[in-house]
């Protein structure tokens, strides 16, 4: 059992990192250092965070499944690549000592940052003004080791996505969080099924911010299209610089 105010704080922190997922990514950059705050220790407060915004995800892959008619042929070659790669993160997480996790938690989140603040000085750099082919071998390696991360750490996959999806597709950017929804989706739904066996699943926790996250993503997929994308960026950016300074100190 969970008092009163740790279940507020939790389902608050799933509500918001659902919306954020669904909106830009990099919700769990609020949500994982919510749990860790409520004395959950690193290792399973990501595991439980994982398992916990399952539910977020789809609810903004659903918000957004009109968006993702002209990306049916890239998510065939897509999606082995990011099951593959959420599986592996899983497993590598488990084998963790929870001292290296611990450590390598703000230089995981500020990556993330840096990908996704520099990321329209990247794409001008890269000169990547036409659309990528569905099966480019480069993309599908790229999201393989996004997908890695996300199963391993999980905070900021969202972020990584839209990034590299960001540099490789000349789309709009709602058509791109669409792909990364579905993406997101089935590399933590393959982390979570690995974790459900782990043994380090907080469930009264998990089972109040899967609620409330299903509840944001559902919100945040009906808001993405009328936000403005530079915006979005800085929020993220923002809170993941927040998380990784409280984690230096």
């Amino acid at each position: 059992m969970i008092s009163i105010g740790d279940a507020l704080g939790a389902g608050g922190a799933g509500l918001a990192a659902g919306l954020i997922n669904a909106v830009a990514g990099g919700g769990t950059l609020v949500s994982f250092p919510v749990l860790v705050a409520l004395g959950v220790p690193t290792v399973s407060a990501n595991i439980t965070n994982t398992v916990a915004l399952c539910p977020g995800y789809l609810g903004g892959a659903a918000a957004q499944r009109h968006d993702l008619a002209e990306n049916r042929d890239r998510l065939r070659s897509l999606l082995p690549a990011a099951a593959a790669g959420g599986l592996t993160g899983s497993v590598l997480l488990v084998v963790s000592p929870e001292r290296l996790f611990r450590n390598l938690i703000p230089y995981l989140i500020l990556v993330a940052c840096a990908l996704l603040a520099g990321q329209p000085l990247i794409k001008k750099w890269l000169g990547a003004a036409s659309q990528a082919r569905p099966g480019s071998p480069l993309l599908v390696v790229a999201v393989f080791l996004c997908a890695v991360y996300g199963g391993y750490f999980g905070a900021g996959l969202g972020i990584m996505l839209l990034a590299v999806l960001g540099l490789a597709l000349h789309d709009p950017l709602v058509r791109v969080n669409a792909l990364k929804q579905v993406l997101s989706f089935v590399i933590n739904v393959l982390a979570a099924l690995f974790f459900l066996f782990s043994g380090k699943v907080f469930w009264a926790f998990a089972a109040v911010m899967a609620v409330t996250s299903l509840i944001g993503g559902h919100l945040g997929g009906r808001l993405v299209g009328r936000l403005n994308p530079v915006v979005l960026r800085t929020v993220v950016v923002l809170f993941g610089l927040g998380a990784a300074i409280r984690f230096f100190i």
